[in-house]
């Protein structure tokens, strides 16, 4: 295992390959545990809580009683749960019981990272940042609760936004070749237009290179979520590059970007962690992503949903970019996660309110079949 130091963490040193939480929720203590050992045997020691619920938290804390200094702790902030279920919220009290509930189920009385959960809008930036949550960060930094602040994010203009003010240490942002190459938008999802890609390396957007120019400048460390893009990356029937990427190659491009000290990647196994790790055993021609991006030119998106927002308007008022997003996330997965659940949900339309006009279709430049796609998508999300 190789490891990079958060700057402004009192240099502390964290697992390049670390650990997102969602493949935990769901274990029994005993299979928690025995994934936590085995990380901790190869090296893992870099671990994200985005997820409030208390199960997870519960044997999480059970798992690193007695060597709670081997791990790296990031918890979110703004992250709850209510009525069973997780919940972004911005409400200070229910913030800061989540936070000390957090704290006591881990059975710590600090934080490594304190990240202020997904801010993605100019608004909701404002709204953080000029308000009380932004305080309370402060207070709990210098009270030693947490030891750094950071923010989690998707877009690239709030995440540079949120640098500039120097008040954040860590930034949790979506990176991968094909992330890289959209635009900025307040939605996490949009994706880019498809002659983008010819183009390679070159295409990428400068927003999200200068933010990631931004992150090393200012010593801002950007831990990475999002790495194989829910999994389209290594699906070469979902991958926006028509071919799939192996998980050598995400990783790859993600620790060769500026800033980055680490890989928050979702294992559901042991056998899943032990498989990233050979990474670094893996031959250079297995991590060389530039032999899946040189023939972009070459691929054919006809049916595949490229997210160009072209199929609007829609006669109901549906994201139809947004609802297929979801939908590839969802089946990449095999489950719907709670993020995605939750994206989902905030949308202002839902895919059951399709009424099969067929109007998007005949917008539609890469002849999808949007209709199967609405009805697909209600069955997995439930409406």
């Amino acid at each position: 295992m190789k490891y990079r130091v958060l700057k402004r963490c009192n240099g502390l040193k964290v697992s390049e390959i670390a650990l997102g939480c969602e493949g935990f929720i769901g274990k029994t203590a005993e299979e928690f545990r025995a994934m936590l050992d085995r990380a901790l045997e190869l090296g893992i020691n870099f671990i994200d809580m985005y997820t409030p619920n208390p199960e997870f938290r519960d044997h999480l804390g059970a798992a690193i009683a007695k060597r709670r200094e081997e791990v790296v702790l990031q918890g979110h902030i703004c992250a709850v749960w209510e009525n069973g279920q997780y919940l972004r919220t911005r409400d200070l009290e229910k913030v800061k019981a989540s936070f000390e509930d957090q704290m006591q189920r881990l059975g710590t009385d600090y934080l490594d990272v304190g990240m202020i959960h997904y801010v993605d809008s100019m608004s909701d930036f404002e709204e953080v940042f000029g308000g009380k949550v932004i305080e309370y960060c402060k207070e709990l930094k210098a009270a030693g609760k947490i030891l750094a602040v950071g923010l989690s994010s998707h877009n690239p203009e709030v995440a540079r936004k949120a640098v500039e003010t120097g008040l954040i240490d860590v930034l949790m942002f979506s990176v991968n070749a094909a992330y890289d190459m959209q635009p900025p938008s307040e939605d996490c999802n949009d994706l880019w237009e498809p002659e983008k890609y010819k183009d390679g390396l070159e295409g990428m957007n400068p927003e999200r290179k200068a933010l990631y120019e931004l992150c090393e400048r200012e010593n801002v460390a950007i831990d990475v979520m999002k790495a194989f893009g829910g999994g389209d990356m290594l699906n070469a029937e979902l991958s926006p590059f028509g071919v799939a990427f192996n998980e050598y190659q995400c990783m790859e491009y993600c620790l060769t970007r500026p800033g980055t000290v680490a890989v928050m990647a979702g294992c559901h196994s042991i056998d899943e962690m032990e498989k990233l790790v050979s990474y670094y055993e893996a031959a250079a021609e297995e991590k060389d992503y530039s032999t899946v991006l040189a023939g972009m030119e070459k691929f054919k998106f006809q049916g595949n949903c490229m997210y160009c927002g072209h199929c609007a308007p829609c006669s109901v008022g549906i994201n139809v970019a947004d609802v297929n997003k979801y939908l590839n996330l969802a089946l990449a997965q095999g489950e719907v996660p709670e993020t995605v659940a939750d994206h989902y949900r905030l949308l202002e339309h839902h895919a059951s309110e399709c009424i099969a006009c067929r109007k998007c279709e005949s917008n539609c430049p890469f002849a999808v079949g949007i209709v199967e796609k609405m009805k697909k998508a209600a069955e997995v999300f439930g409406y």
